[in-house]
C-alpha cells in the first residue's frame, strides 16, 4: 500500500479500477508540453547504430548524475539498445521532426539518411541534436505498459544553440514565445 497525496490509502493496482478510460487519460495529459529525445546506441549483434524517439525524459540526480526515460514494452527496439556499453540521449531540436518519425518508426533501418558522429565511447551523436548526453543503464522499472530506465551519465556536451522539438497535445512544434 501506499499513500495518496489527499491521505486515502491505495495500492498501485488500483488504477485500473479508476475507470480512467485511455483515451481521456491520453488526451488530459496531452496538455502537458515535452521535449523530444532520441535514445541511440550501436545495436551489438548488427554493429549499427539504432534507437528510438522519446519525449518522457528527466534528469534524476546531480550526485551520481543519473537521467530517466520510459520505453514501451511493445519496443522493438529497446532490447537491442539496452546491451550496448552506451547510450547518448539526444536532445532534439525544432528542425528534426523528420529524425524523430524515422526512429518513432517500426522496424527497417532507422538510421537510413540519419547523419551522425560518435560520442567518446562511440554512441551515435546525431547531427544537428541541440546536446547529447552519453550514459549507460544502472536499473530499469517496470511501470505499468512501460519501463522506466535510469541511467548514469558519463559524458555530456552541448552542441547548438536553437530551439527543442516540442510534443504538445498529439503534435509537434517549437515554442513561439
Amino acid at each position: 500500500m501506499h499513500r495518496s497525496p489527499n491521505g486515502s490509502s491505495a495500492s498501485p493496482a488500483d488504477g485500473a479500477a479508476t475507470g480512467i478510460d485511455s483515451a481521456r487519460f491520453r488526451s488530459v495529459l496531452s496538455r502537458f508540453a515535452t521535449g523530444v529525445v532520441a535514445i541511440t546506441g550501436i545495436d551489438a549483434d548488427a554493429g549499427r547504430p539504432t534507437g528510438l524517439a522519446a519525449n518522457s525524459f528527466t534528469s534524476v540526480s546531480l550526485n551520481p548524475p543519473l537521467v530517466a526515460f520510459c520505453v514501451a514494452h511493445t519496443s522493438t527496439t529497446w532490447p537491442r539498445l539496452r546491451s550496448a556499453p552506451r547510450l547518448c540521449v539526444n536532445i532534439l531540436g525544432e528542425g528534426q521532426l523528420e529524425v524523430c518519425r524515422k526512429l518513432a518508426a517500426k522496424g527497417g533501418d532507422k538510421f537510413a539518411g540519419i547523419g551522425w558522429s560518435t560520442s567518446p565511447s562511440g554512441g551515435p551523436v546525431i547531427d544537428g541534436a541541440l546536446a547529447w548526453i552519453e550514459c549507460s543503464v544502472e536499473d530499469e522499472h517496470v511501470a505499468g505498459d512501460h519501463m522506466i530506465v535510469v541511467a548514469r551519465v558519463h559524458h555530456l556536451d552541448k552542441l547548438h544553440d536553437g530551439e527543442p522539438l516540442l510534443f504538445y497535445n498529439g503534435g509537434y512544434g517549437r515554442f513561439d514565445g
